[in-house]
């Protein structure tokens, strides 16, 4: 996964190119569809810098082998990011856990 084929999986299920981020507690890792949008003209980030960030979050995912998670969980879900409340997705990092949640 691409930083362009996480920001086309965005656009597809909610027609914006949302933020994205990873948040890390104690013992697990989340991937976070946050409510603002590169659409919106308020959004703090230029085009190539969301671009950039989106491929940032994907080498994280490759690297987890999470892509695929993430990508089914974007298709199915039901929920949607809006003002104050973002999709939370837990990120299964299977047997490796421990090296990255240290």
């Amino acid at each position: 996964m691409t930083g362009q084929d996480l920001q086309a999986l965005l656009i597809q299920k909610w027609g914006y190119s949302y933020d994205v981020q990873l948040r890390k507690l104690p013992r697990k890792i989340f991937f976070q569809v946050m409510w603002r949008y590169l659409e919106q003209a308020s959004f703090p980030m230029s085009e190539g810098d969301y671009l950039a960030h989106l491929d940032e979050v994907a080498a994280y995912l490759n690297a987890w082998g999470a892509a695929d998670q993430i990508q089914a969980f974007v298709e199915q879900t039901q929920e949607r990011p809006r003002l104050g409340k973002a999709v939370s997705i837990p990120v299964d990092l299977g047997a490796r856990a421990s090296e990255w949640l240290l």
